[in-house]
């Protein structure tokens, strides 16, 4: 299956865009690092801030960065994080630094490992680097007795090599499928106040 890049809505809606092709991607710079990675995403950001582009638009513009670093960087892919416990998931953090506002991990689960139903409060971008995942799409659907009540509206298969960015208020849920655990490379900006676990029984949402 061809490698795909996504983006999904605020209102849950999974838009598919052609990937860029990797002959373009490869850095002049060699070795390409992560560091470089980080520079150009700041710029990036910053630029965006500055010309005061949406928040899609920034995503648009981070997949094909996201998509260069892993090209680039071989070892992200072997930097796997061990499951030391039993929830079925672990992270590895790849950079943390005073100041600096986004969070850049790699995440592994567990066959048949779920997520509860969330959003991140921040824009994010998921790249698969190995195994499928199957996500799950709300939207909110508020009334006047739950403020707080979602709707589901879709859901969509994410295979090895498909890059998925999320809105702030992008609400999905992730399953790790297949017989193979599901390893992913996840980018997020600055998480605020707005990052909730939903429930779509009692309709109510709680601070993540």
């Amino acid at each position: 299956m061809a490698k795909q890049d996504w983006l999904i809505t605020n209102e849950g809606n999974c838009l598919a865009f052609k990937s860029p092709r990797e002959w373009d991607l490869l850095s002049e710079t060699n070795p390409y690092r992560l560091y470089r990675f980080l520079v150009e995403l700041e710029d990036l950001i910053n630029q965006t801030e500055i010309r005061g582009e949406s928040e899609e638009a920034l995503l648009h513009n981070i997949r094909p960065l996201v998509r260069k670093l892993i090209l680039n960087v071989y070892w992200l892919k072997t930097n796997i994080p061990d499951i030391s416990n039993d929830i079925g998931t672990s992270f590895s953090l790849l950079y943390d630094e005073p100041g600096f506002s986004l969070t850049i991990q790699t995440e592994i689960m567990l066959p048949q490992t779920s997520t509860s139903i969330h959003n991140h409060g921040t824009w994010g971008i998921v790249a698969t680097l190995g195994g499928q995942q199957k996500n799950t799409f709300w939207r909110r659907s508020p009334t006047s007795d739950f403020p707080d009540k979602i709707e589901q509206v879709g859901e969509q298969i994410f295979s090895s090599g498909d890059i998925i960015s999320l809105m702030t208020d992008t609400i999905h849920r992730v399953e790790a499928i297949g017989d193979e655990p599901t390893i992913t490379l996840n980018l997020y900006g600055e998480t605020l106040s707005k990052r909730f676990n939903f429930d779509p029984i009692t309709h109510q949402a709680k601070k993540f």
